[in-house]
C-alpha cells in the first residue's frame, strides 16, 4: 500500500489508517504521516502492517529520546507529544465506555498527566540471555555477530530473544549503570549467560526496585547454584553500588523466571525498602505488588479518597486490596476498612504496614475474591457504606457483580487498568448504581495504557 496517510491511533497502541473500507493497524505511526505500508495479516474488515517507508511526516512528531524505540516495544507512543498522548488516553476511556457499556455518563475530564514522564517506574526487571535479538538493520549488514550475550528485554512474540540494552529511559539512570556492571564483570569473569531454549546458564535476571525514598532493592537470580562465584560477583557488586540497601539473590533452576514459589536469600542490607506516602510508610519486598509509578500511584489514590466521599464515619471495603496501600491510604478518613485479596503474601505486608503505621482500623483476608467475597462474609463483618474495587486487568468475576449489587454499598469506587472490561462490569452494575464522576489517569507515560477511577452511587 503506498501514500496512505495515518488518521489515529488505537487502544491497542498502534496507529490507524483507512484505505478504502479496510481499516490497517500499524505501530509507530502518528496521525498525519504519510507512508508507504507492508501488509502483514489481512483480515475480512481489517489489516496489520509495518511502515515501509516514509513519505511525509506528521508535524505532529516529537523525536524519541530512546535509541531502542521501535525495536524493544515497550514505550509504543514516545514519538508523539504528552499532551497528545493524555488526549488519546482520555478517548480510550470514552470509546469503552460508550460503546461497552453503553450507560449513562458525565463529562469525562482530560487525564490526569504524570509530572515525571521519564525515569517513573519504581521497578524494572532484566533479562540476561546468550540470544541477543538482531535488528533488521544488523541482519542486513552481513556481518557477523559471534557475541551474542544481551542484558535487557524480552521481544515481544519471541520469548527466547532479549534485546541488549544501552539506555532505558524508564527508571533512574543507575539502573542502567548497575545492568552494564552486572553484564560486563559475567563476560570479564567467563559467567555463561543464561539459554532460555537449552533452560542452562548462570545469570538470568535482575529486578531493581528504586523507591521514591531514594532506598533501592536488587535481586539477581542465577540459574545454576554455584555459590562461590555468585559470593564474588555480589560482593564486586556491593562495592561498586554502596547506595543499595537491599541486596538479594535466587538460585532459581527451573523452567519459568518466576521467583514467587523461589526462596529470597539476603546478601547484604535489609530484607525490604520503604515507599512513602503522606506521611505512611509501606514496606516493598523482593516478592511485594506495588504500583509501578510511586509518585503518580498517590495522585491517583488521592482521586480514589474524593470519590469515596469519607468522612470520617464510613465503613469501607478495599476489594482486590494487594499490599493494603489503598486500605491503608484511606483509612485515616474512615471508620474501618476491610481489605481483600487473593495473594496471602500480599495480605501479611498488608497487616504489617498497618502496624509499621500505626493503624488499627485495617483487617485483611486472604482468598479468591468469588469464594470469600459472600452474603455470610458481608453479614459477618458488616455492610459497606463505601466499595472500593481495584481488580486485575481481567475485571471482576460475575459472582462478585452480584454479590456487590446485594450488598448494595451506598458509594462504589471502581479502579481500572483496563476500562474495556471496567465497561464491562459497570454495564453489569447499572441497574442499580449510576456513574457520578469519572477520572482517566495515566501511570505510564509513553505506552497506551491507561488507568481510570468510576465513582457509582446507588439509585
Amino acid at each position: 500500500m503506498e501514500d496512505v496517510e495515518i488518521k489515529d491511533v488505537a487502544a491497542e497502541g498502534n496507529a490507524v489508517a483507512r484505505v478504502g473500507d479496510m481499516v490497517v493497524f500499524v505501530p509507530f505511526g502518528a496521525p498525519g504521516d504519510h507512508v508507504d505500508i507492508k501488509l502483514t495479516k489481512k483480515k475480512k474488515n481489517y489489516a496489520e502492517g509495518r511502515i515501509a517507508a516514509f513519505r511525509t511526516l506528521s508535524p505532529l512528531r516529537t523525536e524519541p529520546p530512546c535509541s531502542h524505540f521501535t525495536v524493544c516495544g515497550g514505550c509504543r507512543w514516545q514519538h508523539l507529544p504528552y499532551e497528545y498522548q493524555l488526549k488519546c488516553k482520555r478517548q480510550q476511556v470514552l470509546d469503552a465506555l460508550t460503546r461497552i457499556a453503553k450507560i449513562d455518563l458525565p463529562e469525562i475530564p482530560d487525564t490526569l498527566g504524570s509530572k515525571q514522564i521519564w525515569e517513573y517506574r519504581n521497578k524494572m526487571e532484566y533479562t540476561f540471555s546468550n540470544r541477543c535479538w538482531l535488528t533488521f538493520e544488523q541482519l542486513a549488514s552481513g556481518e557477523e555477530f559471534n557475541d551474542r550475550d544481551a542484558a535487557g528485554f524480552h521481544i515481544p512474540g519471541a520469548f527466547d530473544k532479549v534485546l541488549d540494552i544501552d539506555r532505558c529511559y524508564l527508571q533512574d539512570d543507575i539502573s542502567n549503570r548497575m545492568r552494564r556492571h552486572i553484564k560486563n564483570y559475567g563476560k570479564a569473569h567467563g559467567l555463561p549467560f543464561y539459554d532460555l531454549k537449552a533452560q542452562s546458564g548462570f545469570l538470568r535476571t535482575m529486578m531493581v526496585r528504586i523507591a521514591s525514598t531514594g532506598e533501592i532493592m536488587v535481586v539477581l537470580v542465577v540459574g545454576e547454584d554455584r555459590p562461590d562465584e555468585l559470593k564474588a560477583l555480589l560482593a564486586d557488586f556491593h562495592s561498586a553500588f554502596p547506595e543499595i540497601t537491599s541486596l538479594m539473590y535466587v538460585v532459581n533452576t527451573k523452567v519459568n523466571d518466576t521467583i514467587g514459589d523461589q526462596t529470597v536469600h539476603l546478601f547484604a542490607g535489609k530484607e525490604y525498602i520503604e515507599e512513602e506516602m503522606e506521611g505512611l510508610r509501606f514496606r516493598v519486598g523482593p516478592k511485594s505488588f506495588y504500583q509501578t509509578n510511586s509518585r503518580q500511584a498517590y495522585e491517583l489514590y488521592k482521586v480514589v479518597r474524593d470519590f469515596a466521599g469519607l468522612t470520617g464515619n464510613e465503613f469501607v471495603y478495599d476489594l482486590y486490596t494487594g499490599t493494603g496501600t489503598i486500605a491503608n491510604f484511606v483509612s485515616r478518613r474512615a471508620r474501618k476498612v476491610v481489605g481483600v485479596e487473593y495473594v496471602p503474601e500480599a495480605i501479611e505486608d498488608a497487616k504489617v504496614n498497618s502496624a509499621c503505621n500505626g493503624i488499627d482500623n485495617t483487617i485483611f483476608f486472604a482468598g479468591d475474591m468469588k469464594d470469600v467475597l459472600n452474603d455470610e462474609f458481608i453479614a459477618e463483618h458488616g455492610h459497606p457504606d463505601v466499595m472500593i474495587v481495584d481488580p486485575p486487568r481481567a475485571g471482576m468475576h460475575g459472582d462478585v457483580v452480584d454479590t456487590i449489587l446485594r450488598a448494595e454499598p451506598p458509594v462504589i469506587v471502581y479502579v481500572s487498568c483496563n476500562p474495556a472490561t471496567q465497561a464491562r462490569d459497570l454495564a453489569l452494575l447499572d441497574c442499580k448504581y449510576r456513574v457520578e464522576a469519572v477520572q482517566p489517569v495515566d501511570m505510564f507515560p509513553h505506552t497506551q495504557h491507561v488507568e481510570n477511577v468510576v465513582r457509582l452511587i446507588r439509585r
